[in-house]
């Protein structure tokens, strides 16, 4: 005798269950935080190259649900394109503010990332009723927010900003590469790798490498040393407001 299994009971379409990304959001909208934006940076453990911070807010209701939208670190290169182009299409407000390297060498990582994040979100219209930030708290902000622990796997405004950022940050750094395609800027965007740190070493560093660094302080005074140059007799250190980045000096 044939067995069939009995039909699943549902009270909601496949389609429009819940899914854990957008809950966060869908919870403060019950509360009356209607317009929710996310904010997340991209580049600040990079050694080279600009810091990237991004806002957005995503619509209520299935133009909300990005297909394919993550955590950008868990994406392909090419999935982040495609979310992009989709986060862009159907956010409500969207921005993205480019921290260039001689103002972070200048102000310290600390300032400037808090100071990105804050314009970021600033420049959204409609202003947002709530803020989610990954991470970690950004003070000043005019309106109410929580920082969420790995937000952007875990919010899916968070999530957009978090492609918004590193997109906008990746065609950056393939614009560097053909500047300086020694470094190979475009294999690994800045970020210490063993590649990366064979061209410091050899080449010393371009400007656009972050001097707070250490490993970039020392391939600088390695290479004046080489050619005669005059080294340098002290490093530049940051604020010290937030957990050191290895590799950076503190």
């Amino acid at each position: 005798m044939a067995l069939r299994s009995a039909p699943s009971r549902r009270t909601v379409a496949d389609e429009d269950r819940p899914d854990s990304l957008w809950d966060m959001e869908r919870s403060l909208r019950r509360r009356g935080f209607q317009v929710v934006a996310g904010a997340d940076e991209a580049g600040r453990g990079a050694c080279a190259g600009p810091l990237v911070a991004a806002s957005c807010v995503l619509p209520s209701g299935r133009r909300g649900r990005v297909p394919g939208l993550a955590d950008s670190k868990l994406l392909t290169a090419a999935a982040r394109e495609r979310v992009y182009a989709e986060v862009v299409d159907r956010a409500l407000s969207w921005s993205v503010v480019v921290i260039p390297v001689g103002e972070l060498d200048a102000r310290g990582m600390h300032v400037t990332n808090i100071e990105a994040l804050r314009r970021a979100v600033s420049a959204l219209d409609p202003s947002p009723d709530y803020v989610l930030t990954d991470g970690f708290p950004v003070p000043g902000l005019t309106r109410p927010g929580l920082a969420v622990w790995k937000g952007d796997r875990v919010a899916a405004c968070v999530a957009a900003a978090s492609v918004l950022a590193k997109v906008t940050r990746d065609r950056m750094m393939l614009e560097l590469h053909e500047r300086w395609p020694e470094y190979d800027f475009a294999g690994h965007k800045g970020y210490i790798t063993d590649v990366h740190s064979a061209a410091l070493n050899r080449y010393g560093p371009c400007p656009e490498h972050r001097m707070r660094f250490v490993n970039v302080a020392r391939a600088r005074d390695a290479y004046a040393a080489r050619v005669g140059g005059l080294t340098s007799t002290g490093g530049m250190v940051d604020d010290g407001l937030m957990s050191p980045v290895p590799g950076e000096v503190r």
